[in-house]
């Protein structure tokens, strides 16, 4: 089925959905990382970096959230840090997330930077990173640290 991916810019007004989001999209990964998060902590959660949030839209319609910002690392080069990726999971596994990640890659190459994330142990958006070319950095009891380095952007 064909379909478009779009962005918009986050509004005041996406907060109820972006909460409905974060816990469709990561309750089940939470518990399996067992992690205990309150209403308040999701919400506080889905507010960090609120404005460097972009809604995905499918055929016009809101199915998750882009966060991206440029960081620094621990005296590393700065990088394009995918903060969040979350899609509604009535719509994974349809290739959107290939289009998301396609879209990361068009910016950092604009700015020259690589991209990194963090991904729950358990959590199977691992894959769909390392088929994108993103390496595993560094690991800890809850999280891997990806990178995908400039040269593999560009390739």
């Amino acid at each position: 089925m064909k379909f478009t991916i779009g962005f918009r810019a986050v509004k005041h007004e996406d907060l109820d959905f972006l909460l409905l989001l974060r816990k469709k999209s990561m309750s089940k990964h939470l518990v399996d990382a067992n992690i205990k998060l309150t209403p308040e902590q999701h919400l506080e959660r889905v507010k960090e970096h609120y404005y460097d949030s972009h809604i995905i839209l499918r055929n016009r319609k809101a199915i998750g959230v882009l966060k991206l910002g440029v960081i620094a690392l621990k005296g590393m080069d700065k990088s394009l840090h995918i903060r969040q990726l979350q899609i509604m999971p009535e719509y994974q596994g349809q290739g959107i997330g290939s289009k998301v990640l396609a879209v990361v890659k068009k910016r950092a190459l604009q700015l020259q930077l690589p991209i990194t994330l963090n991904v729950l142990l358990k959590n199977p958006a691992r894959g769909l990173y390392l088929r994108h070319g993103f390496q595993i950095e560094g690991k800890n009891k809850l999280e891997f640290q990806m990178r995908c380095p400039l040269e593999v952007i560009a390739a």
